[in-house]
């Protein structure tokens, strides 16, 4: 009867513990990001947002899946950082292609899966025709991809006769990638840039596996029973996206400058001061939304714009004050692309720093030259959508249009003395009033008898009379 009790206390304690589910059968939750598209600016807005979505979640894991011809460079170091960087494990399901900046940021993952048939390599820098860049661009991707495979790390075997070091990632082969120079044996010839199909990629430990889904690559990484979130990008991630890009930046920095260029050319407040304020908030509106612009790089900037227009319209010359608004206005244009939100002097990074300047600088070189052309443009036209934007009507003399006294035309012939020394321009005396004048040879002193020989520019053209 005892043994009968204790054995209904025994389930009556541990009966509610039995359904409970074990740290084995607890869901994970992984969190995919989806790259289908050319690597740019709006990519890099979809990592960093879905990075930080999934630690607020508490992912397990990263799941990216991707399928890229490559992009532009600069953000896809940015987005291997982020990977590398990650206290999160990301893992990469390659859709078919990652190519050049794809093999970039696939690399850097903790695991790479690869659909069969699919591709990893060229990482070759090119431009947007094909080009291959220069080799100091090509020396900065080789640094930056083998970089990235050494930091998964190396075993070091020791054997009775030898010690064999064994990379995670071979750097060598990650950089034959890149460089056509690069000789493996067995691998890759000189003259070829590497490109790895799946079965290639993982006997060179490049690849973990192959896998038909996403679900078979979850299975592969065993986390199942798992849970699955994918990130989905609202309308301001595209748009923010589009107008963080460094091309539409550098066009923005353009409208600002010549907006304001053709407000200073014409009286009064128009459309171009209207374009100019427009491209000044498509600007820093984005930047300021995602915390790289500070107010008080903003008001840096406005202090600047204030400064030059002050030295414009209220003090004569170009002295201190355009100097240190043209500084200013640089100043906050370039801080305002960088993370430094924070009024201190902490590092920044050399390479965002030097590309903010380069997009700065640019889009005002290419303001002032867009801001000429179309300045002569606009101000010679007679027909087209331009010609009512400027002022065509001309002032004839025959119409009574004159800038200067017409009177002093009737002056011509007659004589006077010179008021002051004219070395070779001074003032002259005529029927008892002075008048400017310049004299057409030679200096003449003062008090010498003048004959008036011409007008011309608004000035008298005396000559000296021998007595």
């Amino acid at each position: 009867m005892r043994k009968l009790f204790s054995l209904f206390i025994t389930l009556v304690l541990f009966g509610t513990v039995l359904p409970a589910q074990t740290s084995e059968e607890a869901e994970n939750l992984i969190y995919r990001l989806r790259i289908f598209s050319e690597i740019n600016s709006t990519s890099w807005v979809h990592t960093q947002n879905a990075f930080d979505e999934a630690k607020a979640m508490e992912a397990d894991a990263i799941l990216i899946h991707l399928n890229t011809y490559g992009g532009q460079v600069l953000f896809a170091d940015s987005i291997r950082t982020r990977i590398l960087n990650s206290e999160i494990p990301v893992h990469v399901f390659i859709d078919n292609n990652a190519a050049s900046a794809g093999a970039l940021i696939s690399i850097a993952c903790d695991s790479i899966y690869m659909r069969p048939g699919a591709n990893i390599g060229a990482a070759t820098v090119v431009n947007q025709t094909g080009e291959q860049m220069p080799d100091k661009y090509q020396s900065y991707m080789r640094s930056t991809i083998r970089a990235t495979a050494e930091s998964h790390g190396k075993d070091t075997i020791i054997t009775p006769t030898d010690t064999i070091i064994r990379w995670v990632r071979d750097p060598q082969i990650a950089e034959a990638m890149v460089d056509e120079r690069v000789y493996i044996p067995g691998v890759i010839d000189t003259g070829k840039v590497l490109t790895l199909t799946a079965l290639e990629a993982i006997d060179l430990d490049f690849c973990e596996g192959t896998a038909n889904s996403v679900d078979e690559v979850i299975e592969k990484l065993e986390l199942k029973p798992y849970e699955l979130k994918t990130y989905e990008p609202s309308f301001y991630d595209g748009l923010k996206g589009f107008l963080t890009s460094p091309v539409l930046q550098g066009i923005l920095v353009l409208l600002i400058i010549g907006g304001l260029y053709f407000e200073l050319q014409s009286p009064g407040i128009g459309f171009p001061l209207i374009v100019s304020i427009a491209a000044a908030i498509l600007y820093f509106a984005p930047l300021y939304i995602d915390g790289l612009a500070a107010n008080w790089e903003i008001l840096i900037f406005i202090i600047g714009i204030a400064l030059i227009a002050v030295e414009i319209f209220a003090i004569p010359g170009f002295g201190i004050a355009g100097i240190s608004g043209i500084i200013m206005a640089l100043t906050g244009l370039t801080l305002s692309l960088l993370e430094n939100t924070a009024f201190d002097f902490s590092p920044v990074d050399t390479t965002a720093f030097f590309t903010a300047l380069l997009t700065v600088f640019l889009g005002i070189f290419g303001g002032f030259i867009v801001s000429i052309w179309l300045s002569q443009k606009i101000l010679t036209t007679t027909s087209g959508p331009f010609s009512k934007l400027a002022l065509q009507t001309t002032q004839p003399l025959d119409q009574g249009y004159v800038s200067i006294d017409a009177d002093m035309k009737k002056l011509v012939g007659k004589t006077g003395k010179a008021y002051t020394v004219l070395r070779p321009s001074g003032r002259v005396e005529v029927e008892g009033k002075i008048y400017d004048a310049r004299a057409s040879e030679g200096f003449i002193e003062k008090d010498e008898t003048v004959e008036i020989s011409a007008f011309w520019s608004g000035q008298l053209v005396v000559r000296q009379v021998e007595e």
